[in-house]
């Protein structure tokens, strides 16, 4: 190679006030170092140089390479070549480093980088390197949509070329199919100019071809693979395929029914993220995770500018909504925070469009969801942001809100007439769950608000009349309407419009300023709340804006003090505690919570409410009651999922601070968690005990595991009789674990403080638990473990579980096995388990058995295998055996052969066939042979050979006696017809895995 430059070749373009920064400096050091090692040498001095160093410094020499490849094309092919023959990972770290520089730094690339990245991965196809499709994947995601500039242009069109190429490597790789169909059904929306019209039609040809082709992959691209579709069903081919999904879907797969299919499969968020480039989802991302409400203009103005500011780039404003609808879904802590809100991003980019058609697209995109929502297959997060923003846009946009709800009713008939009854049904059903989750208390502000025109008012409510009424006149909310539409006031000649250029609207008898962009978010929601102050009696109204504005303990103490004559309705101590409590910090604690955490946990308007219920003082018995009511109007509502564990942990840290309180040790373990609380909590509310506590654990792992897990011991040391083997609680619980937590309550075990099982039933509970994840089966089984459950508790499943689909039980259960010796149930329930040739947990068993008790194994196989044939023994007055079993009990007689034929083909790999040639087993085999049918003996004819030997080779137990000297009794070859009845003596423990004595011995 020549001699390395004094200057570096740039692999980005940057200005002169631009720094280095660590990437770049990185890149140009391992080219420096890979110059030096090839500079004024041959081509076989150059070759050995890399191949030393490759040994020592791999990736630093990969990466040299990698950038002299991509910065001097006059050299590439020749540093290629080296490169794949130095590798020693299959070129792994260029591919890791090559992605990364992708993601990180693509815009940045020199025109010569980009060129000669493309040649580089057409170099890397053509050699079917392992990993290129990741690029792949990775370098389309900045083939941006509503971008016609040269350098996207040209980047669309080398990708699209490089598919084509190479299309016989495309059709491998399922996944990237559907990738460069979703990328490219989006691009051809935007290449509509005369400019871009050879262009376009080279993506349809392409796309048409293999949608049609590969029907079956592209299926997995779900519902938006259809909004797609419709975006370009004018073009021609598109047109033709439109007519075969809807009128011949079987020309297009053999398993493809009709469009529903389509529809009713939610996308991948891998395809909603995909449209966006990484540039733009780190923008995205961080305006809803870091900048706070009231402050985000600036960063709104800042996106604009960079990624819509051009009338191409408005369709960028639905695959924004698409990625923030299914891909950014906030954590509970980020919902109660200030940061600002989906619906709040989402608000702004309907607003700010320019396009008629880009608005009606964005609409689709938020609302797409939907129509076709299923609550057991979809997210709540997926349609949880059009609601909200057409309820928070009511006061200061109700343009917007406006628009939403008349596009919502329009879309039932029109997106597709034979569908329109499913349509309505996905939307009903998504309006059901916005309700019972409590995204919104109730519908009746938002479905009949008087700044609605009373034409819209009138279509809502004829749409949605489910939720507009309840049959008495009375809205969702509960409050009778008074009188009819005409007893509403108009808001005057300035009420909103429809018209998508219309921004906002403010009616004249509005003095304030309703525009909300600039305040905080908490005061945002502070003006959306005087209603639940206003449901309470006025003496208590200073309290209740107290409690929702600090959401503490102390707070809603003083409010409940106050609650005397006139008293509130637990209506309206429900929604407002509900909403002071949504808003609050979630319970969260540490691993090992000190005193302070825990005081600190409990300051919440929540934990003053159990106050009452622990009050036992002879007036207090009115607030508790009232207490209570509330607790059963929230659960009635369904509100808040909090409350039944939030009580557990508050008796809890109770029972804590009891016990630090009192020095004295005798007292200190006389202290009593108050259980009886919760119970009469569970009374109350009609609550089955048991289902009470399985519930609030399932809730309280979806808040914090550490506080399920500091639960545990006090729920299973006071409602024992209820928890003990309860299949939902104990399922809560492992699917909850870390590995930290499980060594935790196993500690807890073995120490006596926890026990989580008993031996009743507990075949039921381990039937059920095959069927949970593997590390959740793991954790109960080790579980099991330490609580000492003897093998006679789960010998009923063993028969049950298969080697392939219950591998974990298995593999638990015969490690129990292990430790265990052979008796004759636990051999009876392994014979019947069901044969397979794959499966050897049968033959393991018996063979690890055989190594310390082999002539009881035998004896016992023997016995089992006799009574398998009864009343063929020629003495009839001879009594059972010890070891005899039932001779119509499973297994069958063709089982146990099975299994005996597998351990012979076992023994005669290790060499050893001493079992078999025991009398014992003779015997049995003699009698099985002598009364099976010729088919069994033709099928098991090598097994039964084993009975005619005519001598029979000394046992294990016998070379065990001969090693110490002992003359071999004559008895012990001998016939005696009443074997099977003599008391066999155990043998003294002898170490585990002690080898077999080989014949020669």
């Amino acid at each position: 190679m020549e001699q390395a430059k004094s200057n570096s070749p740039k692999l980005f373009v940057s200005t002169a006030i631009e720094n280095k920064d660590e990437v770049e400096e990185r890149y140009e050091r391992a080219y420096n170092y890979f110059q030096s090692l090839v500079a004024d040498c041959t081509e076989k001095e150059a070759h050995d140089a890399l191949n030393n160093a490759v040994c020592k410094n791999h990736e630093e020499v990969s990466v040299g390479m990698l950038m002299s490849i991509l910065t001097e094309p006059q050299n590439a092919t020749k540093c290629y070549r080296d490169l794949t023959l130095i590798t020693r990972d299959g070129l792994t770290c260029v591919l890791n480093n090559l992605s990364n520089l992708i993601l990180e730094r693509y815009l940045k690339f020199s025109d010569t980088t980009r060129n000669q990245l493309m040649w580089l991965i057409k170099e890397m196809i053509r050699n079917a390197v392992t990993g290129i499709d990741n690029v792949c994947w990775n370098l389309m995601r900045y083939a941006s949509g509503g971008d016609i500039t040269p350098k996207n242009i040209i980047l669309v069109e080398s990708l699209l070329d490089m598919f084509i190429e190479h299309r016989g490597w495309l059709d491998k790789f399922p996944v990237l199919i559907c990738m460069v169909v979703y990328t490219y059904l989006r691009l051809v929306e935007d290449h509509n100019i005369p400019q871009l019209m050879n262009l376009r039609q080279k993506e349809v040809n392409f796309v048409i071809t293999l949608i049609r082709e590969r029907f079956t992959d592209v299926l997995s691209l779900g519902r938006d693979l259809v909004r797609l579709l419709q975006n370009v069903a004018r073009i021609p081919e598109f047109n033709q395929l439109w007519q075969d999904i809807l009128v011949n879907p079987k020309s297009l797969s053999p398993t493809f029914t009709n469009v529903l299919q389509l529809l009713q499969t939610r996308t991948s968020r891998r395809y909603l993220q995909s449209r966006l480039t990484p540039d733009m989802e780190r923008k995205l991302v961080f305006l809803t995770s870091q900048v706070r409400f009231g402050h985000h203009k600036k960063y709104q103005e800042w996106f604009q500018r960079q990624y819509l500011a051009t009338p191409e780039s408005q369709s960028l404003r639905s695959d924004m909504i698409r990625f923030i609808v299914g891909v950014i879904h906030p954590t509970n802590e980020l919902l109660c925070s200030d940061i600002i809100p989906r619906w709040a991003v989402i608000g702004w980019l309907l607003t700010t469009c320019t396009s008629n058609v880009a608005a009606s697209n964005a609409k689709l995109a938020l609302f797409y969801d939907w129509l076709f929502y299923d609550p057991e297959k979809d997210n709540i997060m997926n349609i949880e942001p059009a609601i909200l923003v057409m309820h928070h846009s009511m006061r200061s946009h109700p343009a917007v809100t406006a628009t939403l709800l008349d596009f919502l009713c329009r879309i039932i008939p029109n997106f597709y007439p034979p569908y329109a009854e499913k349509v309505r049904q996905g939307i009903f059903n998504s309006l059901q769950q916005i309700i019972e989750k409590r995204v919104l208390p109730n519908l009746h502000p938002l479905f009949d608000s008087q700044k609605l025109d009373r034409e819209l008012r009138s279509t809502v409510r004829e749409t949605f009349k489910e939720f507009c009424t309840n049959g008495n006149g009375e809205g969702v909310s509960g409050i009778r309407d008074e009188g009819t539409d005409d007893a509403i006031p108009r808001v005057g000649s300035d009420e909103p419009a429809f018209s998508d250029d219309e921004e906002e609207t403010i009616t004249p008898t509005i003095a304030e300023d309703t525009d909300d962009d600039d305040l905080p978010l908490s005061e945002v929601r502070a003006r959306e709340r005087p209603e639940l102050a206003a449901a309470l009696p006025l003496v208590l109204r200073p309290l209740a804006e107290t409690l929702l504005d600090e959401r503490t303990s102390s707070s809603a103490t003083a409010l409940l003090d106050a609650c005397g004559s006139p008293s509130p309705t637990p209506k309206a101590l429900a929604d407002l505690f509900a909403a002071a409590v949504q808003e609050a910090t979630p319970l969260r604690i540490s691993n090992n919570p000190a005193p302070a955490e825990l005081d600190n946990a409990i300051n919440s308007p929540l934990f003053s409410m159990f106050n009452y219920l622990i009050d036992s003082s002879s007036g207090a018995e009115h607030k508790r009651k009232l207490v209570l009511e509330t607790f059963k109007e929230i659960h009635s509502q369904g509100s808040l999922r909090c409350v039944g564990f939030s009580l557990l942990f508050y008796l809890r840290v109770c029972y804590e601070r009891d016990r630090r309180s009192e020095r004295d040790s005798a007292k200190r373990r006389n202290v009593k968690f108050k259980a009886d609380v919760y119970k009469d909590y569970c009374s109350y509310l009609e609550l089955k005990l048991a289902e009470s506590l399985a519930d609030d654990f399932e809730r309280c792992q979806e808040y914090d595991t550490n506080v399920l897990v500091w639960l545990i011991p006090d729920v299973y040391r006071e409602f024992k009789d209820q928890a003990q083997n309860h299949i939902r609680l104990l399922h809560a619980i492992v699917s909850t674990l870390d590995a930290c937590q499980l060594q935790r309550l196993i500690c807890l075990t073995l120490q006596g403080n926890l026990m989580m099982f008993k031996s009743d039933d507990i075949t039921t509970m381990l039937s059920t638990s095959l069927g949970w994840e593997t590390f959740e089966q793991y954790c109960l089984w080790q579980l099991l473990t330490a609580h000492d459950i003897s093998v006679e508790d789960v010998l009923p499943i063993i028969p049950k579980l298969s080697f392939k689909e219950h591998s974990e039980a298995l593999t638990s259960v015969l490690l129990m096995l292990k430790q265990e010796r052979p008796t004759a149930d636990v051999v009876r329930q392994l014979f019947c388990r069901t044969y397979d040739e794959e499966d050897t947990s049968v033959v393991s068993t018996l063979m690890y058995w055989c190594q310390d008790y082999e002539d009881k194994v035998g004896d016992l196989v023997a016995a089992l295998l006799s009574t398998r044939y009864p009343g063929t023994s020629p003495n009839k007055r001879k009594r059972p055996g010890k070891y005899s079993m039932p001779p119509n009990a499973p297994p069958s007689a063709e089982l146990v052969l099975k299994h005996l034929e597998q351990m012979r083909m076992c023994c005669v790999e290790q060499d050893d066939m001493s079992i078999f040639n025991m009398e014992c087993m003779q015997k049995a085999l003699q009698q099985a042979q002598s009364n099976s049918s010729d088919s069994l003996r033709r099928q098991y004819s090598e097994l039964f050979s084993l009975a005619w030997e005519d001598e029979l080779p000394i046992s294990r137990r016998a070379r065990k006696l001969v090693s110490n000297s002992m003359p071999i009794n004559a008895n012990l070859h001998s016939s005696n017809e009443d074997s099977e009845e003599e008391e066999i003596v155990k043998p003294k423990q002898a170490k585990r895995r002690k080898k077999a004595i080989s014949d020669s011995d």
